[in-house]
C-alpha cells in the first residue's frame, strides 16, 4: 500500500518488511494517509503565515477570555524571524498577546525583526560558564547573554527559563552566576526554574535522530527550590516550574 502512494519510493515492502528510507522522504504526507491509523505519524508540516494566524483566530474568543494570548516556540523560531515577524505584527493589529521562547542564539537582526510586535521574550538560560556551555552545546554563550543585555536595554520584557540540569548547570557556582548576570539586567519580570526530562528521547527516535544527551535524572522539588532560593537571594522574582 505504501509504495504506491509514495511517488518517491521512501516506503516499500522487501520480503514482507516495511522500508522506510529517510533519504528519499519528501514528507508529502501521503503514507500516513494510505497506513493503519498511527501506524505512521507525520511531525510538522509547511504553512503560510495566512493559514497560522488563521488557525490562531479561531481561538480569539479564548484569549480574550483567559487573558493569554500566542507564543512561538521552537526549536528556534527566531531562524525564521520573517515569518514570526509578519505573524505577530497581524496579531497585534488584532490585540493578541504575543510572545516568543528564544535560545537567544542569533543574530540580533532577527531579534530586532520582531521586537515591536512581542510583548514578552521567553529567553532560555542554561551554562554561564563559556568552555563548559560550548562543550555541552557545540555553541558559545557570547552571543545569548550579548542578546539579552540588548534586550534589557531597549527595555523588553523577559521572562528568563532556566532548564535545571543535573551535573551541566544546577552547581552553586553556575546559579550565582546567573543571579549576578541578571541582578544587573533591567526587564526581568520572572525567573522560571524548569526540571530537565527525557521525554525528547522517544521523539529523536521516532524520526530516526541520534540522542547524545547522556542520562541524567530530572531535579527533585527539593533541589528546584534550593535553586529558587540563592536566584531569589539576589533580589529576582523567580520560581519553580512546577508551581
Amino acid at each position: 500500500m505504501c509504495r504506491e502512494v509514495c511517488p518517491v519510493g521512501a516506503h516499500q515492502f522487501e520480503n514482507g518488511k516495511h522500508i522506510f528510507d529517510r533519504t528519499l522522504c519528501t514528507a508529502c504526507g501521503k503514507c500516513v494517509e494510505a497506513c493503519f491509523y498511527d501506524a505512521l505519524s507525520l511531525y510538522g508540516k509547511n504553512m503560510t503565515v495566512e493559514e497560522v494566524f488563521q488557525l490562531v483566530m479561531e481561538d480569539r474568543n479564548f484569549y480574550s477570555y483567559s487573558g493569554g494570548g500566542v507564543t512561538i516556540s521552537g526549536g528556534e523560531p527566531l531562524l525564521q524571524a520573517g515569518f514570526c515577524t509578519v505573524l505577530f505584527r497581524a496579531l497585534q493589529a488584532e490585540n493578541i498577546h504575543t510572545a516568543i521562547d528564544t535560545s537567544g542564539s542569533v543574530g540580533w537582526k532577527a531579534i530586532a525583526s520582531v521586537l515591536p510586535y512581542t510583548k514578552l521574550f521567553l529567553y532560555d538560560l542554561k551554562q554561564m560558564d563559556e568552555t563548559l556551555h560550548k562543550t555541552y552545546t557545540g555553541q558559545s554563550n557570547e552571543r545569548i547573554l550579548e542578546n539579552l543585555r540588548r534586550l534589557s536595554e531597549v527595555g523588553a520584557s523577559i521572562e528568563i527559563r532556566i532548564p535545571l540540569i543535573p551535573r551541566f548547570n544546577d552547581d552553586k557556582e553556575n546559579v550565582d552566576a546567573i543571579g549576578r548576570f541578571l541582578n544587573g539586567l533591567s526587564g526581568i519580570v520572572l525567573v522560571r526554574v524548569l526540571p530537565y526530562h527525557s521525554l525528547a528521547r522517544s521523539k529523536y527516535e521516532s524520526i530516526g535522530k541520534c540522542d547524545t544527551m547522556p542520562y541524567v535524572p530530572s531535579p527533585d522539588d527539593e533541589k528546584l527550590e534550593q535553586v529558587v532560593s540563592q536566584l531569589k537571594a539576589y533580589g529576582l522574582n523567580a520560581l519553580s516550574g512546577k508551581e
